[in-house]
């Protein structure tokens, strides 16, 4: 069999999934900001819930069909944001080596006129990206861009009026794509080479004014701090990511991510904020220590819930393997990487995900608020902290270590409320009672105390 044969079977098999994933999938549409500056919403006001995962380095290293396969699994997971690097390295290529710019310049594009994005033996880095966009949109997938790595900056190689010229570039040719979002920066301290950011963003935005940006921000910093106030910001992210409590030289926040979220909150103008990279599962405490130990799914699950609770729109998920897309023998490791990154699509953590964004469109969305004044008496500290939120007729409380806890009952409408015990790790509820809605009640989580014994109290009024 020829290799035009076999790239012919190839595309042929994807039109055949192309079809499929179409007719299954929800139309994705352009997303923007919910009336009350909290959440995010599609055009025609449905609520959206972002559940994102980081797939940093698809580009350069999956090819069409590896990275059909890792969106229709994602899909199938309940995530529905695929979080992307455009540009990792000025050297940037795909997985066909076809390169992304010429003379390693982001102000230009490697795009070669007439060739057919259909085909996975002739085509350039844009129309490779150009597919990835569409496919995700047939599985309805939106797809949130990194346009540059920030460490390309950092060493002085994207000066402002280049990075404009980018800019333009790229809000020109995705402006009509419905499912991108812009995520500015790229893992980068915000007070550096802020001329190049604000001028990338505001290139984008002029040339793009149809889709959401943020700006990403290196780790335990927060794009509020440097630009919550710049006319392309959109709404907020931090990253809470990836060290414990021991380690955060900062200290103030640490794994608390919660905290992010009641600062950005309290900042006018109104802006959503959003986790977009806390601790991954299966990477080392504070990533550079190969020997610490490594976060698991209980945590994974802490830091979604925590920040949801805490008032955020959403929560991205991360995996060290499935963020590099590592396949052992073949890749050098990063942060001790050590399991094939389709394997790693199934850790325990990833498929769990998916029962918060459930629980949070099971009930009202949009009248959602963060109410720790449902918590009674002394709330405990670190993995002790008890997260509550509520909307008019309904509340919840999280518990990271199961142990019991004293709501303060009134907080939410009728004379009686239904309550249940709802299970992180499988999104089952386990009805409790009916209890009167006044004066304060002890509820007791089921199992032993500990970290990782995890569980919501789940209060409906009757």
């Amino acid at each position: 069999m020829t290799r035009n044969t076999l790239v012919g079977l190839g595309l042929s098999l994807l039109a055949l999934a192309a079809s499929v994933a179409a007719s299954a999938a929800p139309a994705t549409q352009p997303l923007r900001i919910a009336d009350n500056h909290r959440y995010l919403a599609t055009q025609d006001g449905r609520p959206f819930f972002w559940l994102g995962d980081t797939g940093w380095l698809l580009l350069g290293r999956l090819d069409r069909a590896e990275t059909e396969h890792y969106l229709a699994r994602r899909a199938a997971q309940g995530f529905n944001v695929i979080q992307v690097m455009v540009l990792h390295t000025d050297q940037q290529t795909n997985r066909y080596a076809a390169p992304a710019m010429l003379d390693k310049d982001p102000a230009r594009p490697r795009v070669t006129p007439g060739n057919d994005p259909a085909r996975a033996d002739e085509y350039d880095y844009w129309d490779h990206l150009d597919w990835v966009v569409d496919r995700a949109a047939a599985h309805g997938l939106y797809v949130a861009l990194v346009p540059i790595w920030g460490t390309i900056v950092v060493e002085s190689k994207l000066p402002p009026e280049r990075a404009a010229a980018y800019g333009k570039f790229l809000g020109e040719r995705y402006r009509s794509k419905p499912n991108i979002v812009w995520l500015n920066g790229g893992d980068t301290p915000g007070e550096k080479n802020a001329a190049t950011w604000e001028a990338l963003g505001a290139a984008i935005k002029a040339a793009d004014p149809g889709h959401l940006m943020t700006f990403h921000p290196i780790g335990r910093t927060d794009s509020a701090w440097y630009y919550h106030r710049a006319p392309w910001l959109d709404f907020n992210m931090f990253q809470s990511g990836h060290k414990s409590y021991a380690q955060d030289e900062k200290g103030a926040r640490a794994e608390d991510n919660w905290r992010y979220v009641a600062e950005d909150l309290s900042r006018p103008p109104l802006k959503p904020t959003i986790d977009g990279e806390p601790s991954y599962e299966n990477i080392p405490h504070g990533l550079h220590d190969l020997t610490a130990p490594r976060w698991l799914a209980a945590d994974v699950r802490r830091y979604a819930w925590w920040s949801v609770f805490g008032g955020a729109f959403g929560h991205s998920y991360g995996s060290n393997d499935v963020m590099q897309m590592f396949v052992p023998g073949k890749d050098k490791p990063a942060y001790a990487a050590d399991v094939h990154w389709e394997k790693a699509l199934e850790q325990e953590g990833a498929g769990q995900m998916h029962h918060l964004r459930d629980l949070m469109l099971s009930r009202p969305f949009f009248e959602r608020v963060p109410d720790q004044q449902l918590i009674a008496g002394q709330n405990g500290t670190g993995y002790e902290r008890v997260i509550a939120t509520r909307g008019k007729a309904y509340a919840m409380a999280y518990s990271y270590t199961g142990r019991p806890f004293r709501i303060r009952m009134g907080q939410i409408a009728g004379q009686k409320v239904s309550a249940a015990w709802f299970d992180p790790r499988t999104g089952v509820a386990k009805p409790i009672g009916t209890f009167t809605n006044n004066g304060e009640r002890l509820f007791t989580p089921p199992g032993t105390p500990q970290p990782g014994n995890d569980w919501v109290l789940l209060l409906d009024s009757k």
